[in-house]
């Protein structure tokens, strides 16, 4: 049942006269009826199926394109448009990019209302728009909220029958594709009538629309959608007679989700009692995130998931813990008494205790496979973990897109599973960043389900002052997510609810919202008073009993548990709880940081760790790949200032000389995907780059068909997929970090439009890339790739606060014999052979870490910097240091070190000075680690040089030099070189990394070339 999706109007307004063909038009575009108009009679309009592969709105019965020809002229739909007096067709626009990593997303078209049905909801047009108004509006009167502090209206008149004019219950109507009432197909063409009484009919759209469950599903744009969920709502069947049923909650069932229940109100009276001082975020009030959960694994298992990456913050996280994901206990406490969660030998830090994780695998009733349940690292800043979770679960799925058939899709195996609070969803703007990524080509991971967890406070911030919209929910519009509300009190419904949820999950492979209504006990910890602030929510919340307590009481009535099997299940959890408690002070802890996927590698303390592999490759292979690159295939047309790209390239690999960056980098990456290395790089305009130098993609001038050449002519076991991404920094760094996490064997590289543009990704940066190894054991091979270079464009595009990134590391301040375990590398590569090199030691390791690139905008042109086909052959590697290749060395006076593209100006300066010839400039490439043996080796090149300088174009508060200063100075103390110590050459201290007035960053940048030779 997987057809094409199509705007198809029902029945077609092209056969009922022109006034229906305006009016159609306009309310599939979206535009309003009422606009001035020209009526063209359908006499002189002819109507043809049309070859076009563009989109169109206009369709037949059976959904067939059409084109439209006026008195003989033909016409394209917006051009039609204008004629009719409207603006052009409001679509979206497709862009032909079907490159690698694109997989065509899963459709599934409803089957359409038949003629009879048609017929019966224009005779009965006052109870459809009854009925699509209790679909729209029923969750406003819905008993969704616990506390009832959801400000509503005393009565929802859309909601009202007679509104209208349906005003006799006893009246019996027709409602065959109106409401629904039986299976997919069990209406057909012609079938009898079902007839309803008022009565019935609002009856069962209250039990539906008007219980605790709301749904809101009718803003989608889908009708396929829409028709999916009032049919699976109204009638409980679903499409497919391959789908299991829906959830039917049996007795062992209701005595499951009481155990989770009654454990979870144990689990934190057990902590309240021995830790009365701990903030523990307890789930008191929301425990019904545990059978949401339970039941929403359940339904993915049953349908075959195999791993769900699952994202969540602190509150009730231990609950999780503790019982689905079965941490021990016992490491729990010995956390929570001041013990190291992972190996202490490892030399990591660790985290805090809501920051704890656990992947177990479970086995699900009905399951095919065991289940593995990831759950990730967070740090303390909301709702960050999310894209990271989101890019972990499409790299689990990367190598379905090389090796399953197309009938094989993103979703089948992995689900991503988000929670979320209230405050922090609609507060945080990633989760709109995040949710701005589900159905681009390149970032879809088959979809996630969002499960909120509503306390309807924030920290002690009432919803009121938290979100300007009714529901926290409402963010999810923005990308048309179903949303379902439900009532946290009723732990049965929270269980349907999400099998709902999957069920549209798994069918559309979108997004979806659990809105699940909840309390908050106690404050925002447990040692909060929030009463202070909500006096009249904390009172009401004081009055009621709990959770489990009224589930236990609804179980008693129902004749499914006594007081004394009640008393059981509580008792012995709490007896579980003191003997692991018992045994806290003997647990010993684990890691599995090398285990799976990443077995291959080793701990980059070790002493097998790898530092610096050989990264060159035979040129006859460079050759092959360089060709590669550049290939276009035959009839398809680039744009004419290509040529120049392609002649350039094939050049520069003719002579073996003049390899510029562009070059170097496809080289590096074609010889990794020869080795079976896959590479991803994202970011914005990756395809082409943003200074137009890269052209790793090849776009069709007629066709907008894409190709990436060095996938279609290498026809390597790697592969390449360049991910054009939105206009997000936060989100897409997640992203990629998260692929990170999951592949070891994935070259990740993440490209900053500008190299300050990270500034957007800050959080991302502070609490995941430099800190996830010593917090968490989590290695990482992702690349930063930030342009840096101050080149006269003003503050906002010159640097990438290199400064922050090597504040950010631990680089020791001394050299060392041993080989420094730093947490991230920071390099500053001035030729293209330095950045082929990088980009290979990053994968040739056998141990992982991120890498930030302070990358060259400029010199991507310059002849000067270039490299040849020697400085990339098999024996040659990364370089930290470059010295001068100055003559004399021994009639140098100064030695100026330095970073960055200034070298090349400042070499131009000396050849200009021809009577300078005593200062040298020495570049270094990695400024972390620091290569304190490198630099003091070449020092001793220098032997009657009596000063030493440290230059550079950014001004003295950033760059580089708060971190070099003292490394230098060191080394500059033990080899006793300079009398004078190290000097500083540069621009004074700013606010600002660059100036905006054109004619004050010359005569800066003129002072500062200067400095050297005064």
């Amino acid at each position: 049942m997987r057809n094409s999706r199509s705007h198809t109007p029902c029945p077609s307004p092209l056969t009922t006269g022109p006034d229906l063909l305006r009016f159609s038009y306009l309310r599939l575009s979206g535009l309003s009826p009422r606009l001035p108009r020209t009526v063209i009679p359908l006499s002189n309009v002819e109507l043809a199926p049309s070859s076009s592969s563009s989109s169109t709105l206009f369709t037949s019965p059976k959904a067939m394109p059409l084109r439209v020809t006026l008195r003989g002229r033909m016409l394209g739909l917006p051009q039609f448009a204008k004629k009719l007096g409207y603006p052009s067709v409001l679509t979206r626009r497709h862009y032909h990019d079907e490159s690698f990593g694109f997989r065509k997303p899963r459709e599934y078209a409803f089957p359409d209302y038949t003629q009879t049905q048609l017929q019966n909801r224009a005779e009965n047009a006052s109870l459809l728009r009854y009925v699509d108004s209790v679909r729209t509006h029923g969750h406003r009167a819905a008993k969704i909220d616990p506390l009832d502090l959801i400000q509503r209206d005393e009565e929802v008149a859309a909601l009202s029958p007679e509104r209208y004019g349906l005003v006799d219950d006893g009246r019996k109507y027709n409602v065959n594709g109106i409401l629904w009432t039986k299976g997919v197909g069990e209406s057909r063409e012609g079938a009898s009538e079902e007839l309803w009484t008022l009565k019935q009919i609002r009856d069962h759209l209250k039990r539906v629309y008007v219980g605790n469950i709301a749904y809101e599903y009718m803003h989608s744009p889908s009708k396929t959608e829409r028709l999916w969920f009032s049919h699976l709502l109204e009638s409980q069947s679903l499409p497919s007679p391959e789908d299991t049923p829906l959830i039917s909650i049996n007795e062992e069932q209701k005595k499951r989700i009481h155990g989770l229940l009654a454990r979870s109100e144990v689990f934190d009276n057990f902590l309240q009692l021995k830790f009365p001082n701990l903030k523990r975020y307890g789930l008191e009030g929301g425990e019904s995130m545990l059978p949401a959960l339970d039941s929403l694994f359940s339904a993915a298992s049953q349908s075959g998931v195999e791993h769900i990456i699952l994202a969540m913050p602190h509150r009730g996280r231990l609950n999780l813990l503790t019982d689905i994901l079965q941490y021990s206990p016992a490491g729990l406490f010995h956390k929570i008494k001041g013990g190291f969660e992972i190996p202490e030998e490892l030399g990591a830090e660790g985290d805090v205790l809501s920051h704890l994780v656990a992947s177990p695998t479970l086995q699900y009733d009905g399951a095919k496979s065991p289940l593995k349940i990831s759950l990730q690292p967070n740090p303390s800043h909301l709702e960050a973990v999310n894209p990271v979770a989101l890019g972990k679960t499409r790299a689990k799925q990367y190598s379905l897109l090389k090796t399953s058939p197309q009938d094989c899709e993103l979703g089948d195996k992995a689900m991503c599973v988000q929670i979320h609070g209230d405050a922090s969803f609609t507060g945080q703007g990633v989760v709109m960043e995040s949710l701005g990524l589900s159905n681009l080509p390149h970032y879809t991971s088959g979809g996630s389900v969002h499960l909120v967890v509503d306390n309807n406070i924030g920290y002690t911030t009432p919803a009121s002052n938290a979100r300007s919209s009714l529901y926290c929910s409402d963010i999810g519009k923005m990308i048309n997510a179903p949303v379902l509300h439900v009532n946290g009190d009723h732990p049965e419904d929270v269980a349907r609810a999400m099998d709902v949820a999957f069920r549209y999950r798994n069918y559309f492979r979108k997004d979806i919202i659990v809105d699940l209504l909840v309390y908050r006990r106690w404050g925002h910890n447990e040692l909060d008073l929030p009463g202070i602030t909500s006096p009249l929510m904390y009172e009401k919340i004081a009055a009621r009993k709990s959770v489990p307590q009224l589930y236990e009481q609804k179980l008693t009535t129902e004749g499914v548990l006594s007081p004394e099997s009640i008393a059981d299940v509580r008792n012995d959890y709490k007896f579980h709880l003191e003997s692991e408690l018992s045994k806290a002070p003997s647990y010993s802890p684990f890691a599995s940081m090398l285990e799976d996927q990443w077995s291959g590698m080793v701990w980059p303390a070790s002493k097998d760790a790898d530092h610096s592999p050989r990264t060159g490759v035979d040129p006859d292979v460079l050759q092959k790949i360089g060709k590669a690159s550049v290939a276009v295939p035959e009839g398809f047309e680039i744009h004419p200032k290509l040529h120049r790209h392609v002649k350039n390239r094939l050049q520069s690999l003719e002579t073996g000389k003049g390899i510029d960056f562009a070059t170097a980098e496809a080289l590096a990456f074609g010889s990794l995907m020869m080795n079976g290395t896959d590479i991803r790089i994202s970011g914005q305009d990756v395809g082409r780059g943003t200074f137009s130098h890269r052209h790793a993609m090849l776009v069709d001038q007629q066709t907008e068909g894409v190709v990436v050449p060095l996938n279609d002519e290498l026809k390597a076991d790697g592969k390449l997929e360049l991910a054009n991404s939105s206009l997000s920094e936060m989100a897409v760094l997640g992203f990629e970090y998260g692929t990170s996490w999951e592949r070891p064997n994935l070259l990740p590289i993440w490209e900053a439009q500008f190299g300050d543009f990270f500034n957007g990704g800050q959080i991302i940066i502070d609490t995941f890339i430099s800190s996830a190894e010593t917090k968490w054991l989590k290695q990482s091979g992702l690349v930063m790739m930030l342009p840096h270079g101050l080149d006269g464009a003003g503050p906002e595009h010159s640097s990438s606060r290199i400064e922050r990134m090597l504040q950010l590391t631990n680089d020791q301040h001394e050299a060392s014999a041993k080989h420094p375990n730093i947490n991230m590398h920071v390099v500053f590569p001035t030729t293209p052979a330095q950045y082929f090199h990088l980009l290979r030691r990053q994968i040739m390791r056998n141990y992982r870490k991120p890498l930030v690139i302070a990358s060259p905008k400029g010199l991507l042109r310059l002849s000067v910097p270039s490299s040849t086909i020697n400085d990339l052959e098999s024996g040659t590697s990364f370089k930290p240091v470059l010295d001068d290749p100055i003559p004399n060395k021994d009639q140098v006076k100064r030695v100026v070190f330095l970073t960055g593209k200034v070298y090349y100006e400042l070499i131009k300066e000396r050849q200009a000075r021809e009577s300078s010839q005593d200062v040298a400039f020495v570049r270094i490439e990695e400024l972390a680690p620091f290569p304190f043996a490198e630099v003091e080796t070449v020092l001793g090149l220098y032997p009657k040089a009596t000063e030493v300088a440290w230059l550079q174009e950014e001004p003295r508060n950033q760059g580089a030099w708060s971190h070099v200063k003292d490394r230098l100075e060191s080394i500059l103390k033990q080899t006793d070189q300079s009398k004078s110590g190290l000097a500083y050459l540069g621009r004074k201290e700013s606010p600002l990394p660059a100036p905006g007035v054109g004619r004050l960053h010359q005569a800066q940048q003129k002072e500062v070339l200067a400095a050297p030779f005064l």
